[in-house]
């Protein structure tokens, strides 16, 4: 390995070695018990090692023991995180050029597989959790809604749990698209631990999904890359599953990688229940501690019944900022730099720490103590006046309840395909006036990786300030070929420029968003 001390390894060798504690994936948690030296079981495909595209030893008995253990029709081990999961997935229930329902806050792979696929995507738009800048659950309602508007849907696809945690009423789902015989796919990325405790929310393969994909490595000890695959109905077709598997997985998988995935299976199959009482304690702890809190607060079960939250992960914490001026940037540059506690995500106004069951008292401790200092920081600056206010009451958890348009997310104006937008002639346009333009490339923060923009939607003035504000409160802009986002790529439109005051509209037409083209 080199010496450099500027290569990677050296800067991964210092950071694992340094103060600063990780609630961030993955879920491991960077604890060297757990594993010897990865370069002494660095393999290939030798004798009596198998073959994951085509298992008929160690790993064919090593996937068996995972769909037994889940309780799935069949179980694949991944190798190139959930992201090939869903690829796969969609390449083998939607044919090319199909139709298919997506979640509007589905991960871009999801994405990428429409383009890919060149599928005409509809959108089912999550709620909005009230008082909140949260996006809640799916309403099974609006799927409905959406495949009789569209009977040419081949499948659903949606994200349970979200990045925050929110979990959507995935058995009401399943019913829904089961009754117009179309099968369900749940990126259930950061919910691998849902089935080894009743603390957690159920499972999408104990609720009637059809494909459930999971990141082993978020949530749960295996390593960064480490995903499961589950197949739980009879309508998916297993051989064109594996073929695309075969396709977007590598020809040479790491067999470190899949021992991890294997290790750590069978770790949390005979340690059961039990295994997670530890956590379960820490995190109620935790929990009842940042109940005295007054400016920051955890996203908790309140939110059942609002914007379609059907349940909530409560090993995600979501700490919400409820300042004038403290944003979720400001709280997670001081929780890291004063504190040495490294979130894993921060948005404009929360950050997010992803926990597991690796996870030490010590850590929650240690973060706990650093939110009180910084709460009582903001309270003596800002005073009780200004604590954003939120309502106390509980509705009942019940997401099927009458539509409730306050809470509906607004809805993006889709002008062209995502294929059509990302393959035809563009033209770059200042970002601050596109207003009224039809973008050409996805615009996301990172993470989760959620677009905010789509390339063949409209960009409209709310959207482009949204994220000017998020540039200019640090987050990660991504996704965009000009990183300082003043610039975007959009469809051309042979539009003619023109200026306030030389140029009269027609009687009865509306300038579009800024005016600035016509």
């Amino acid at each position: 390995m080199s010496n450099h001390q500027d290569s990677l390894y050296n800067k991964l060798n210092t950071y694992g070695q340094g103060e600063v504690y990780p609630f961030h994936m993955p879920g491991h948690k960077r604890n060297s018990q757990l594993s010897d030296s990865p370069y002494s079981y660095d393999i290939t495909e030798i004798d009596g090692f198998d073959n994951l595209h085509r298992p008929r030893g160690v790993l064919k008995e090593s996937m068996d023991m995972a769909t037994e253990f889940y309780g799935t029709r069949r179980t694949y081990y991944l190798v190139n995180g959930s992201t090939c999961g869903i690829l796969s997935a969609i390449s083998a229930v939607v044919p090319q050029g199909g139709t298919i329902l997506m979640a509007r806050n589905c991960h871009k792979a999801v994405y990428n597989a429409v383009y890919l696929r060149k599928l005409k995507a509809k959108y089912v738009y999550p709620r909005k959790l009230p008082d909140l800048s949260i996006l809640g659950g799916i309403h099974p309602k609006d799927v409905e809604d959406m495949i009789v508007a569209n009977p040419k849907i081949k499948a659903v696809v949606i994200t349970s749990p979200t990045y925050e945690g929110v979990v959507s009423y995935v058995k009401a789902i399943a019913s829904v698209t089961h009754k117009y015989n179309i099968p369900l796919i749940v990126d259930e990325a950061h919910g691998a631990h849902f089935s080894m405790s009743e603390y957690f929310p159920k499972s999408a393969i104990e609720q009637g999904a059809d494909i459930v994909i999971q990141s082993v490595h978020k949530t749960l000890p295996s390593m960064t890359q480490t995903a499961l695959l589950h197949v739980c109905g009879d309508m998916i077709d297993l051989n064109l599953v594996e073929r695309y598997l075969s396709i977007y997985q590598s020809s040479s998988p790491s067999y470190v990688l899949m021992a991890s995935i294997d290790s750590c299976i069978r770790d949390v199959r005979e340690k059961g229940p039990l295994g997670f009482i530890k956590y379960e304690e820490n995190l109620v702890k935790f929990r009842e501690k940042a109940e005295k809190l007054t400016h920051l607060k955890l996203l908790d079960k309140k939110i059942l019944g609002k914007g379609a939250a059907y349940d909530l992960d409560l090993g995600k914490l979501v700490i919400t900022v409820g300042s004038i001026t403290y944003t979720g940037h400001d709280l997670h540059e001081e929780l890291l730099k004063k504190y040495k506690l490294q979130m894993e995500m921060a948005a404009s106004d929360y950050v997010i720490a992803m926990t597991s069951l690796n996870d030490t008292e010590e850590g929650f401790d240690r973060l706990i103590e650093a939110l009180t200092e910084i709460d009582r920081d903001i309270r003596i600056r800002e005073g009780y006046g200004q604590i954003k206010a939120l309502k106390e009451d509980v509705a009942e958890n019940d997401p099927t309840d009458s539509v409730d348009k306050a809470h509906k997310v607004k809805e993006a104006v889709v002008c062209m395909e995502v294929y059509e937008a990302l393959d035809t002639e563009t033209e770059v346009c200042d970002f601050a006036i596109s207003s009224g333009r039809i973008s050409a490339e996805y615009i996301y923060l990172y993470p989760p990786g959620v677009p905010v923009v789509v390339p063949g939607e409209m960009l409209d003035r709310a959207t482009i300030d949204y994220l000017l504000k998020c540039k200019a409160d640090g987050l990660d802009v991504c996704g965009q070929m000009d990183d300082t986002l003043n610039e975007i790529m959009v469809i051309k439109e042979n539009w003619k420029e023109f200026s306030y005051g030389k140029n009269i509209l027609p009687d009865g037409q509306k300038l579009l968003g800024e005016g600035y083209h016509i």
